[in-house]
């Protein structure tokens, strides 16, 4: 290469580099000047933020219509929204969702809470009746299904609601309920299509509400009855938590609270039945909770039921004729018997009245008089018994005297002295045995009365709680924070008629504890009356007050202790026959001392 060929080349690499740093200095210059640019731009034109919201109101009507278009696959049961659909009548008002066809509130119309609101038995979504389907291996229940309702009215005046739930794949469950046209008996059923089984297990669960003026009294009344297929039946008390299995076939199975209940009965039977219940609730609108597992049997893949949401009412219940009148506890345990005499006298004299008279204070009255007069034979009996040992009282204060510290002699010449005066000592005791069922009865039936709820007396504004007239600012133990003023008047009476029956019956001075005991008496039981119910203790007061104006006549105006006198000597003029109890007591008398003398004396 010569010489110019060299210079030329050399010249063409310098323009060629001074061309490419030109170059790139000028493209630096431009995307400076271009990003000034656009920072002004930006600074003049800003632009809106991402509304983020916005991109997730998006996202979600992308989901849903993706989920409308899944839905719109699934058969209709398994899609859809719940809705409230009704029932009821002149007593029952009972609301039904289409998510699971079942009762989620019950209001009876004719009765108002404590505080004067609605009162509904229960009310939520902790109330369900369901049962497990056989497909899926039981995952599936009819509480999980939505149903479409369809209402009408029978002939006779009930209504229905017929919840169907198409499954698609020709499976399909209907549950209908009928309502009478009166009553609080709801009648239903469960039907499954296309699903063959022999039972079906059903859950049965339910929340009582607070209705009373006292939660502690609601819970402590609070019990699960249930009736087997073979008559028997028994209940237990709900103390915190209880359970319980039924492996006989039962009829029914309820829970009862202090004036309402609600039971579950098969048209058919319960092969099993395991309630769970419990009061231990913190929240204090409720009294229990119930959990029952049924197995019930089916027929053509059908388990027919009935329904019962009410009141306790004696008579109510047993127009039923399958023993519901059991949850009104009239007489159980060691005392079950006195339920007897209220089912055959009490409850008729009581019905009877309360058809003449709206006043249930003057029907309280009027009973205590009736029943005090079909007692007074035995009244007369024992206030007869007390005159002849008032007659005696000499005579047996001669034998104290004279057999002095030998209580048995003492007491083998007392019997010979009853016997030839025709004096019975138990005279004045069977009378008053007699009278105790009567009161043991009332014990029962005052405070299970719901006849007596919210019905006003004197100051008592509700007889079948307690009366107060004073609110004690602290609680005083095994009494309570308020003053019942029925309590006292009965307290008080119960005080005089036995500081007057002290005066007119022979004390014992061999035992002095039956000389206090009936002033004691009084004052260990005004705790427990003190929040019983106000009829209760009203009844009490007006009997003592019958019973000390009953005494007096007959000891003032028909007994006559010189009459009486006269008889007894005349009797002790007469041959005398021992009665057998007479002559079993003297026996055993004699065989008492006997061994007594025949043992060693001790030196």
């Amino acid at each position: 290469m010569d010489r110019n060929s060299v210079i030329g080349f050399g010249l063409l690499i310098l323009l060629l580099i001074g061309y490419v740093v030109y170059n790139q200095q000028s493209q630096s210059a431009y995307l400076e000047q271009k990003r000034a640019d656009s920072i002004a731009y930006a600074k003049a034109h800003p632009k809106p933020l991402v509304d983020s919201a916005k991109l997730v109101a998006q996202a979600q009507q992308a989901a849903d219509t993706l989920n409308d278009s899944l839905r719109a696959a699934m058969p209709p049961a398994y899609t859809g929204q719940a809705q409230t659909v009704k029932l009821e009548n002149k007593q029952l008002s009972v609301d039904f969702t289409t998510k699971g066809a079942h009762p989620t509130s019950a209001r009876l119309v004719e009765y108002k809470t404590s505080q004067g609101g609605p009162l509904y038995l229960f009310n939520g979504a902790d109330n369900q009746l369901s049962a497990v389907l056989p497909i899926n291996n039981g995952a599936v229940a009819t509480s999980d299904l939505y149903y479409t309702p369809s209402e009408r009215t029978e002939p006779d005046g009930s209504k229905t609601i017929q919840f169907t739930a198409d499954m698609g794949n020709g499976q399909a469950v209907n549950i209908l309920y009928s309502l009478p046209a009166e009553g609080y008996m709801l009648k239903g059923s469960i039907q499954l299509t296309g699903m063959q089984v022999q039972s079906l297990p059903i859950t049965w669960q339910t929340q009582t509400l607070h209705t009373e003026r006292t939660l502690a009294t609601e819970r402590q009344n609070a019990q699960v009855y249930y009736h087997q297929k073979n008559n028997d039946h028994d209940y237990f008390t709900i103390n915190n938590q209880e359970k319980i299995e039924v492996d006989e076939p039962a009829h029914w199975v309820g829970l009862r609270m202090q004036y309402f209940s609600t039971a579950f009965i098969a048209d058919d039977a319960f092969n099993k039945v395991t309630t769970n219940s419990t009061t231990n609730v913190p929240d204090s609108n409720v009294v229990a909770k119930n959990h029952t597992a049924i197995d019930a049997k089916t027929t053509n893949n059908q388990v027919g039921f009935r329904w019962y949401i009410g009141p306790n009412h004696y008579k109510t219940l047993r127009s039923y004729k399958i023993d519901l009148d059991e949850m009104v506890p009239l007489g159980y345990g060691v005392m079950s018997f006195v339920k007897y005499i209220n089912k055959w006298l009490i409850i008729p004299i009581f019905n009877t009245l309360s058809q003449f008279i709206t006043n249930y204070g003057v029907i309280i009255m009027i009973m205590t008089i009736m029943i005090r007069l079909i007692l007074s034979f035995f009244t007369y009996k024992s206030y007869l018994s007390a005159a002849k040992m008032r007659v005696l009282k000499p005579e047996i204060d001669e034998l104290r005297a004279k057999y002095g510290e030998d209580q048995q002699k003492f007491s083998m010449e007392q019997m010979k002295l009853f016997r030839t005066a025709g004096v019975n000592p138990l005279g004045g005791c069977l009378p008053t045995l007699f009278q105790l069922p009567i009161l043991f009865a009332m014990y029962y039936f005052f405070p299970t009365s719901i006849e007596l709820r919210q019905q006003p007396f004197l100051w008592a504004n509700d007889l079948s709680t307690y009366d107060s007239i004073a609110t004690l600012p602290f609680n005083i133990p095994f009494y309570g924070d308020h003053v019942s003023l029925f309590t006292l008047l009965m307290t008080a009476s119960s005080l005089f008629l036995a500081l007057y029956n002290r005066n007119m019956t022979q004390q014992d001075p061999n035992n002095p504890m039956l000389k206090y005991m009936p002033y004691i008496f009084p004052f260990m039981l005004i705790g427990v009356f003190n929040k019983m119910a106000a009829a209760l203790t009203f009844y009490y007061f007006f009997s003592n007050m019958i019973s000390i104006a009953q005494q007096f006549i007959i000891q003032k105006y028909i007994i006559n202790e010189k009459a009486i006198h006269a008889q007894i000597q005349e009797n002790k003029n007469k041959p005398a026959t021992p009665s057998k109890w007479q002559q079993r007591l003297e026996q055993m008398q004699k065989s008492q001392m006997d061994r007594m003398q025949q043992q060693p004396k001790k030196k």
